[in-house]
């Protein structure tokens, strides 16, 4: 089915229902509904024809869902941008998929006019709000058709949907095209496995919509359930708590590192909570040590997902009833993992031949079912290196149990080789965080002229608290063998974080390396 279609059925089914709440505004299912058949037939009038790029430039606000279903119902491909980006970073991702249209926020009005003349490809700049000279105002061509009824482009499943572009951890960020047919299985995937969603449920969105929250909106959208968006574009604590209370949440979808900061905060236990009763976290690892504080503070609510953009949060999943801290370790030692593979999906551990490997043994995460990209855009030979013999290949290392548990240890380009061993960070960053003065870790390899490579410990400390780069050492030494250890440690204030606030290794690796090298040097 064309997936702009699900906004048309929830207004059809509940249009008295409460779609979207946003600071004090208030948007009804059958209302939206209209605006998205409207902004479609806008969309058809300005020459916009199926397989066409409409970019999106914004932080979260009821306007980009209705801009996603109605590029769907016209059949438009959405290109969604991380309201972060630059304007080198905008230009690139208008650039590269050659987005006819741009729709952004009011507050880049300026931005957007001052990069105009590099954005080639565009014909029509879209603002919400009052838009600048040569801009065209969202809300007026909305009205243009209102009460055109829902003409859906005759898509098929493979017809692209949503460019969802990588981080770009290595060179430029690529387009992962994601079709009608990834996100339909996608959104019914999200119903069937992560969460019991119904009409009558409250989801909340703090994480970005231009990412993995965004699917979460497809599940919401095609339940007919009510959506809060928090109006702050930075994750705030204080506000999620205040927006759970207020409206009865259900649900919602965080990053790891949003979940450390809800349960780091002390005003936790002032709020009521007591509705939501189910808490996704996706993206990254989440470490054991936070977990298991996490389900002290806030009980068994949380559900872990697995998989990249090219196969958006739908390859291994944690069961809600699977978080279980205390007990027998046949029941505790999963939350190390990041669960089994999801309905109707393949997940598999396969070593550098494409041979699957015995379980319990390392290699690489391997998915293959209807929820995997169908390429690159413009980048064949990426897309044949990365879908080898009908296998998603993530690039993720990690090991299968008995029981069909995945336990990612690392990115293949994060893994350390040190004096001929294999390290892999996130074993050593776990130990790390069990240190009561850790509050972050990062693990990463630098250039080692007797070992090739040895390991460096980057830290966050805790709140008032010392402790020097010899005891943690220490503290290390018994608790890992030799070669995984930290030869050396640093301290910062904090890590550098992605958008989406994964930390970025990368950025880390350059930045002692070069820093290394210049010691050398002295």
């Amino acid at each position: 089915m064309n997936i702009g279609m699900l906004a048309t059925q929830a207004a059809e089914h509940y249009p008295e229902r409460t779609a979207f709440l946003w600071g004090d505004e208030v948007i009804e299912y059958g209302e939206f509904g209209g605006r998205v058949a409207a902004l479609a037939a806008t969309f058809r009038s300005m020459g916009i024809r199926e397989g066409d790029r409409i970019a999106l430039y914004t932080d979260n606000c009821p306007q980009l869902l209705e801009c996603y279903f109605a590029a769907w119902q016209a059949g438009a491909c959405v290109v969604p941008l991380n309201a972060r980006f630059v304007p080198d970073e905008v230009i690139y991702h208008v650039e590269n998929p050659r987005a006819r249209a741009l729709v952004f926020a009011e507050a880049y009005k300026d931005t957007v006019k001052d990069m105009s003349e590099r954005l080639r490809p565009v014909e029509h700049y879209i603002c919400f709000g009052d838009p600048a000279q040569g801009q065209l105002a969202y809300e007026e061509l909305v009205a243009q058709n209102l009460g055109a009824p829902p003409k859906p482009a005759n898509v098929a499943d493979a017809d692209p949907a949503w460019l969802f572009y990588t981080s770009g951890t290595t060179g430029r960020p690529k387009g992962a095209i994601l079709t009608h047919g990834n996100l339909s299985f996608v959104t019914v995937g999200w119903c069937a496995d992560l969460m019991c969603i119904e009409p009558e449920d409250v989801g909340l969105h703090a994480a970005p919509l231009s990412h993995g929250a965004g699917f979460h909106a497809l599940a919401l959208t095609a339940k007919g359930a009510a959506q809060v968006i928090a109006e702050s574009p930075r994750f705030d604590p204080q506000d999620f708590c205040a927006l759970v209370e207020r409206h009865r949440v259900t649900n919602s979808a965080l990053v790891p590192t949003q979940v450390k900061r809800l349960i780091s905060f002390e005003g936790l236990n002032d709020y009521d909570l007591s509705t939501l009763r189910y808490l996704a976290y996706y993206g990254s690892p989440m470490y054991v040590e936070d977990l298991k504080d996490a389900l002290e503070k806030m009980g068994r609510i949380f559900v872990q997902l697995y998989g990249q953009g090219e196969t958006p949060m739908t390859a291994t999943y944690l069961r809600r009833e699977e978080h279980v801290a205390e007990g027998p370790k046949e029941h505790t030692e999963k939350l190390a993992s990041c669960g089994r593979a999801r309905t109707c999906v393949d997940v598999a551990i396969l070593d550098e031949e494409n041979r699957e490997v015995q379980r319990g043994q390392m290699g690489e995460i391997c998915v293959r079912g209807p929820s995997v990209f169908a390429g690159y855009w413009e980048k064949p030979e990426e897309t044949d290196q990365t879908l080898r013999n009908g296998w998603l290949h993530t690039g993720d290392l990690g090991r299968m149990d008995e029981r069909g548990y995945v336990y990612v240890m690392d990115r293949t380009k994060d893994m350390i080789i040190s004096g001929g061993s294999n390290v892999y960070p996130r074993e050593v960053e776990e130990v790390l965080l069990e240190h009561p003065d850790v509050s972050e870790a990062a693990v990463i390899g630098v250039p080692d002229p007797e070992w090739g490579e040895s390991v460096m410990a980057v830290l966050v400390l805790a709140p008032d608290s010392e402790v020097s780069a010899e005891e943690i050492i220490a503290y290390c030494r018994e608790r890992m063998a030799p070669y995984k250890r930290p030869k050396s440690v640093s301290f910062v204030n904090e890590l550098p974080k992605s958008a989406i606030d994964k930390v970025l290794k990368r950025e880390l690796r350059e930045m002692f390396v070069r820093q290394s090298g210049a010691d050398a040097n002295d």
